[in-house]
């Protein structure tokens, strides 16, 4: 019935091309390697936001002291475990933090 359309010659010449001009790259070979980066919290500016808040999320505490969310949330883990905060509330992730009152 229909069949496929013929390429016209302007487009076999494009074709051909195309592909005869592309290089595939070897990965894993040559550049420089990737320099392992860590973040730390400032822990006396983390601590003292965490004592003038009520509750505070990993999102607070990365937006106010300048960090990524990961390093944020490893500090509140960090913290939790050693009994300086305590998750009080929220669900899946989106936890809510608040000082331990000595």
């Amino acid at each position: 019935m229909g069949g496929g359309k013929k390429p016209t010659t302007g487009n076999k010449d494009k074709s051909v091309g195309s592909k005869d001009t592309k290089k595939k790259k070897d990965k894993g070979e040559g550049g420089p390697k990737k320099a392992e980066i860590t973040v730390m919290v400032n822990e006396q500016q983390a601590l003292k936001i965490i004592q003038n808040s009520k509750v505070l999320t990993v999102q607070d505490l990365a937006r106010q002291t300048g960090v990524k969310i990961s390093a944020a949330n490893s500090f509140l883990k960090e913290s939790t475990s050693k009994g300086i905060v305590k998750k009080v509330g929220g669900y899946s992730g989106h936890y809510l933090y608040q000082a331990v009152s000595s």
